[in-house]
């Protein structure tokens, strides 16, 4: 008689409840690492009984469910968080409040490491992230050990003058965004064992030239990457695009070359049913962001753009870090808009994490917790009283979790986060720094923070 021996693997996490979206739940669960990948996920005893771990969690009293791919953030923007949201619908559009450009390269780091640590903490482990200094976001990126995808904002329209209403198109501008967005592939792409990624990223049809969209679409069709922008995220740029092109910011975008399954667009908002069936022809990826959009009056039309062909993937664009927040939300403004119960539980949990993935190009890759999927996953407390009762256990992730319930984190096999504290940096010298630097720019912009006041 042969008797098989367990097989060796890097790191087993056993016992918990865990959550797939797929399917029931199983109620005493463990999953097998080696590397980056999942090799095994099943019933605690099998998988003790299959295999031999260099390290063993006991995540009883735990949910472990995929990694949330969180598709649109501008961390740097963490600076003006809290304060915005009363003023404008977006910052590059406010006034009175600390602009990008103000950002130097340090500040625009110590809040993009801010911006990470708390996607990070609730329960991100594949971030997507575009600003000005993209190099900055990248690295801290890398530091908290997420997997990102970065593009610089590419623009030109003066963004010093976009929030007096001035929209100044320069040339000289567009090529210096697209240089930087340019150097930062150049430096980044394939980064931190492969974890970082680059993308071309035009800010939006009303800060962008025609000339300047094409140049981005020539390139994406050269080299292949992904695009990322805004899209008919407010009346203004509807308003501004249909003036200046004679045709609305979704044409625009398909008259340029853009328009099409590379595309990932954010807000998709002010969008008519024309305009709609044409972005799903397109096949295009929609971020939507039904925090920050529902704070500022508006809904997108998400279901109807699902149902013309669009993915659609979730994410918190800076507004919060909490995609738990975002996935109730993303089911409660679908309902608003006559979804009904369609649109459940399992839909808004497919959106945060399946949908993240395909939108970034990684199907079956990441979003997702099975057998050569990369280990990508997170647990959850569920001693804490708002996961409780466990019944099916993805109602109650999506309709009572949040942000905090998270405990550890595992990225590309690598525990990033356990008990609710980062392995890779020290957490407490990220938020005092980012503090230090907010207290500066806000006493800048004549509204000195409390936190200044105290020193």
């Amino acid at each position: 008689m042969t008797t098989t021996l367990p097989a060796a693997c890097d790191l087993v996490v056993a016992g918990a409840v865990i959550v797939t979206g797929e399917g029931k739940s199983i109620g005493d669960g463990a999953v097998a690492v080696t590397g980056t990948r999942i090799v095994a996920i099943g019933e605690t005893r099998a998988i003790d009984a299959a295999y031999t771990a260099a390290r063993r969690i006991d995540a009883k009293g735990k949910i472990l469910m995929p990694g949330l791919v969180n598709v649109h953030n501008h961390t740097p923007l963490t600076i003006v968080r809290g304060m915005v949201e009363d003023l404008g619908f977006a910052p590059a559009y406010t006034p009175g409040i600390p602009q990008g450009h103000w950002l130097s390269d340090e500040e625009t780091y110590l809040f993009a490491r801010l911006g990470a640590w708390e996607l990070l903490r609730m329960g991100t482990t594949t971030a997507v992230d575009y600003y000005r200094k993209p190099q900055a976001c990248a690295a801290a990126l890398a530091e908290t050990g997420l997997r990102g995808f970065v593009g610089g904002r590419i623009h030109d329209a003066d963004t010093a003058a976009l929030a007096d209403g001035a929209w100044t198109h320069d040339r000289k501008l567009g090529e210096a965004t697209l240089a930087e967005s340019q150097d930062m592939i150049a430096a980044w792409d394939g980064k931190a064992e492969g974890r970082i990624r680059c993308f071309h990223a035009p800010h939006a049809p009303d800060t962008c030239s025609r000339d300047l969209l094409r140049i981005v679409a020539d390139l994406a069709a050269k080299d292949g990457r992904q695009v990322h922008t805004h899209l008919a995220q407010s009346p203004m740029e509807v308003e501004r695009v249909t003036a200046r092109e004679g045709k609305g910011p979704a044409q625009l975008l398909d008259a340029v070359g853009l328009l099409n399954g590379d595309l990932v667009a954010a807000h998709c908002i002010f969008l008519n049913d024309a305009e709609i069936d044409l972005v799903g022809k397109a096949h295009i990826n929609v971020a939507h962001a039904p925090v920050g959009n529902v704070s500022a009056g508006m809904i997108a039309p998400i279901v109807a753009l699902e149902k013309a062909g669009a993915t659609i993937a979730i994410c918190t664009d800076t507004k919060t870090g909490d995609m738990f927040e975002s996935m109730r939300t993303a089911l409660a403004v679908a309902r608003v808009r006559g979804a009904g119960y369609a649109c459940d539980a399992r839909t808004v949990f497919g959106w945060a994490t399946k949908g993240g993935a395909k939108a970034m190009a990684m199907d079956g890759e990441i979003g997702v917790l099975k057998p050569g999927a990369k280990a990508d996953f997170i647990l959850l407390d569920a001693a804490a009283p708002n996961l409780r009762p466990i019944v099916d256990g993805i109602g109650i992730v999506v309709h009572s979790g949040v942000g905090p319930n998270v405990s550890t984190s595992v990225i590309d096999g690598t525990v990033v986060m356990e008990n609710g504290k980062p392995t890779l940096f020290d957490a407490d010298a990220v938020i005092a720094a980012a503090q230090k630097a907010a207290d500066r720019l806000w006493a800048r912009a004549g509204r000195p923070g409390v936190m200044t006041e105290a020193v």
